[in-house]
């Protein structure tokens, strides 16, 4: 690392390599820390989490006993142990409050002043976040598994919403009404997400082992259907051409440039896929254990070399390298099967939520210092992973 800022003073490297080189650092250190704690607010699983990223500051989380909570992850006590509170909470009691599971909450991408919900009481509810007063209700035929908005869209204000119905519904924030129907798929739609990188590029998985990539301008069909054979039918069985899966596909998450789709699937495998052609790459994660039902809250880095994606994997989160597929570490902790994790690239920590009511903080651990002289250095360096190496080195080759 003294090599990366003496490079830095003189000019050689740019700040951006030197920004990298730390973030991955610190995600290669995440562990439980037990001096941050979050205040146990849910009665029942906790399913979904949300960091807005206006400030990375404040947190919803909603749960299977209909309450959304909102969390300052901001350590006012000034001391080294501290619980993140919960300012409020819109929970039983409240006329608006959702009547099932809240299966998926967002911040409003631009500002923190409105936030988003929707359950299994087949509503997408749009709240005012000062009020915590309702703003709008959209109210869907069947189930609602997942709903996103654009992280970067100013031209349309569209909220994508995944139901039990195999029609994917977009509602207009400006209009107050679903503008638009994509048809395409066989079953119920699990998961959706917009791309961060094109405001129109939306993905959708399925039941039916689908995962589609649409522009919403056009009024046509989708861009491209997932095939993971690329092309080549299975010998085994013709049904499987066009499937990103051979099960439920019940994860999307985008890379954080956009340019790369990961995947999960019931049949326990994740896969990565050119956002642009639809490829498969075949990076090989190993067996990704997933028996969900619902859809699974995964998430991945911003700012690494390389970067990592985080799995919910019972109750475990297992951190892959998504370029190679290695299995870097498992992050241990929870007492139940974990639903979902979020990142928060600011400072590089993760909170993941489980069935076990608890939201827990991993985050960097601190390194003690290692004199140049000591020789002892040399061998610790020896531990470091694989990936740590990719990312930096401390040797002289870098200065």
């Amino acid at each position: 690392m003294l090599s990366f800022l003496w490079s830095r003073i003189c000019g050689l490297d740019s700040p951006v390599r030197l920004t990298r080189a730390e973030a991955t650092r610190r995600v290669l250190s995440l562990d439980l820390n037990k001096d941050r704690n979050v205040e146990r607010i849910h009665e029942n699983g906790i399913n979904t989490l949300d960091i807005e990223p206006v400030e990375g500051r404040y947190m919803l989380s909603g749960g299977s006993d209909g309450i959304i909570v909102i969390y300052d992850l901001k350590n006012l006590t000034k001391t080294p142990s501290y619980t993140c509170k919960a300012l409020c909470k819109v929970g039983k009691g409240l006329p608006d409050v959702h009547k099932f599971s809240v299966e998926t909450v967002q911040w409003y991408p631009h500002d923190t002043g409105m936030f988003t919900s929707s359950s299994f009481d087949k509503t997408l509810k749009i709240w005012d976040t000062n009020s915590l007063k309702l703003a709008e209700v959209f109210q869907f035929d069947g189930n609602v598994y997942s709903h996103h908005m654009s992280p970067l869209a100013t031209k349309h204000s569209l909220i994508a919403v995944g139901t039990k119905n195999p029609k994917v519904q977009l509602c207009d924030l400006k209009s107050g009404s679903c503008s638009h129907i994509l048809q395409g798929h066989r079953a119920e739609v699990l998961s959706v997400c917009w791309s961060p990188r094109y405001d129109n590029i939306l993905a959708t998985a399925s039941a039916d082992s689908r995962v589609k990539l649409w522009d919403v301008r056009k009024a046509t069909g989708c861009l491209i259907t997932l095939d993971q054979h690329n092309g080549e039918k299975s010998k085994s069985s013709s049904e499987a051409a066009n499937t990103a899966h051979n099960g439920r596909v019940n994860g999307l998450c985008f890379t954080s440039d956009g340019l790369h789709l990961l995947t999960l699937g019931t049949d326990n495998r994740m896969r990565l896929w050119n956002s642009a052609t639809g490829e498969n790459t075949l990076v090989n994660y190993g067996k990704v254990l997933n028996n969900s039902r619902k859809c699974v809250k995964f998430t991945v880095s911003v700012g690494c070399n390389p970067d990592f994606a985080f799995v919910p994997v019972d109750s475990t989160i297992v951190v892959y390298t998504i370029y190679t597929g290695e299995k870097i570490s498992v992050l241990r902790g929870h007492y139940s099967d974990v639903d979902c994790c979020v990142f928060q690239p600011q400072y590089q920590d993760l909170y993941s939520g489980g069935k076990d009511c608890d939201v827990l903080a991993w985050v960097p651990a601190m390194r003690e210092p290692v004199p140049d002289d000591d020789p002892q250095s040399s061998r610790s360096q020896a531990h470091i992973h694989p990936a740590f190496h990719d990312a930096w080195s401390s040797s002289d080759e870098d200065s």
